[in-house]
């Protein structure tokens, strides 16, 4: 018991000391990890025109030589392509990226 307790106060007395950007990193890492069933909806103007679902993260793209993010967001999930939010017979998981300039979208927790 004594050594639960020790580990937990070690985890917090070191949360503490970081930068709020060290403490954002970290809980990214346990979001990540845990996975997020994050759902992406992709617009036209006002209408849905993809959705992507199971979706455990959005990455930055960054380059490989100079390591500075781009300007695009990439990710992997399951094309919904009757908005249902089921990975239904036929929907594939796929690759995808999309800009952060032109492309109107929202990320979300799946509520289903």
């Amino acid at each position: 018991m004594k050594k639960i307790v020790f580990i937990c106060f070690s985890v917090f007395v070191f949360t503490m000391g970081c930068t709020q950007e060290s403490q954002n990193k970290l809980s990214r890492s346990f979001q990540n990890w845990t996975g997020t069933n994050g759902v992406l909806d992709v617009y036209a103007g006002n209408k849905l025109v993809k959705r992507f679902i199971k979706i455990d993260k959005l990455s930055t793209a960054y380059g490989t030589s100079d390591s500075n993010p781009r300007p695009y967001r990439y990710g992997y999930g399951y094309m919904d392509e009757n908005f249902n939010f089921k990975e239904d017979k036929g929907e594939e998981k796929v690759y995808f990226e999309f800009s952060d300039y032109s492309t109107n979208y929202i990320f979300y927790e799946n509520p289903y």
